[in-house]
């Protein structure tokens, strides 16, 4: 018995046994990165989602951001990382469905990623000043139409989802507008009210306090399906009889190749955390619509959106 226990010791130090338990996951911070300044919708998704992650995870989930080229510095920043969880990426907006459309990008809109999960969406907007003669879409092409290039309209981010869904309708409905780019939705809205642009294309984060306080009227909202319950009284561009159906995901990716195990856990821990009545009331009072996706759905939504801008800007 001595010698056969002797021979099984002699045997694991020779073959190299591993009696090393494998690393738990997550054993450390977890670093979630924001292509845009704070305060935007997609840092105030991030945040949320952060302010319960320990509960859940075990370990805290870090904001980062990087904000710059709308939101492709922080996309290529975690699209480089090591895949193992530990660097994440809010997605699904202007850096993973637009901005690969214009330029050539160090890394691939949708192939560089793992989708996690998707946890809010923002509809995208059309507003005009209170004042401005035009109370309907309709109204608004048909000046548009009299005058070619004298209107004027502003979306956040160049090259951005704003500004893909301003091109889009712009084609759709048969109608030239100048571009006047803006740093961001606060200039922008703050152009709108001062009449120094005709049409504000942003988010409905941006919009709705400035639409419950009578400074601006909303014409129309894009979106994928349906109307947002934050806008209930704003028909889709699609009710209008236009293909567009684009809106502004928020979700989690991680880099592509991360372990499916991982991947899994952290979707997992996410979905509790958006279905937590504390992330619930927190998200409405921040004027973002919870849109859970699973991995595989989120994917194909992201897809969607890329393919069909594609197809608009050619």
């Amino acid at each position: 018995m001595k010698n056969m226990f002797l021979l099984l010791a002699v045997s694991c130090l020779l073959l190299g046994c591993n009696t090393k338990k494998p690393e738990e996951f997550p054993n450390r911070p977890i670093n979630l990165y924001v292509g845009f300044q704070p305060g935007g919708g997609t840092d105030m998704a991030a945040r949320a989602l952060a302010s319960l992650a320990t509960e859940y995870l075990g370990q805290p989930i870090i904001v980062v951001n990087m904000p710059g080229a709308s939101g492709a510095l922080a996309a290529n920043k975690v699209a480089a990382s090591k895949p193992d969880g530990y660097t994440l990426l809010v997605a699904g907006g202007s850096e993973t469905v637009s901005v690969g459309h214009f330029k050539k990008l160090p890394y691939h809109p949708l192939n560089s990623f793992s989708p996690i999960i998707r946890i809010t969406v923002e509809k995208i907007v059309l507003s005009v000043n209170k004042d401005a003669p035009f109370k309907t879409l309709d109204e608004f092409i048909s000046e548009a139409k009299k005058h070619p290039g004298k209107f004027t309209y502003s979306a956040s981010g160049h090259f951005g989802i704003f500004h893909s869904t301003a091109l889009a309708f712009c084609r759709e409905a048969g109608i030239v507008m100048k571009h006047v780019p803006y740093n961001g939705d606060a200039s922008i809205v703050a152009a709108l009210i001062g009449n120094h642009i005709d049409m504000a294309i942003n988010s409905q984060v941006a919009v709705i306090p400035l639409l419950e306080s009578n400074q601006i009227n909303s014409l129309a909202q894009s979106s994928m399906d349906k109307r947002s319950p934050l806008l209930p009284d704003t028909p889709t561009l699609k009710e209008l009889g236009f293909n567009i159906s684009i809106e502004n995901q928020k979700g989690i990716v991680a880099p592509a190749n991360t372990p499916g195990d991982r991947i899994m856990l952290l979707h997992d821990c996410f979905k509790k955390i958006i279905e937590n009545p504390e992330f619930i009331d927190r998200a409405k009072k921040l004027q973002l619509e919870v849109a859970y996706l699973n991995p595989q759905d989120f994917q194909s939504s992201l897809q969607s959106i890329y393919d069909q801008i594609g197809i608009m800007l050619k």
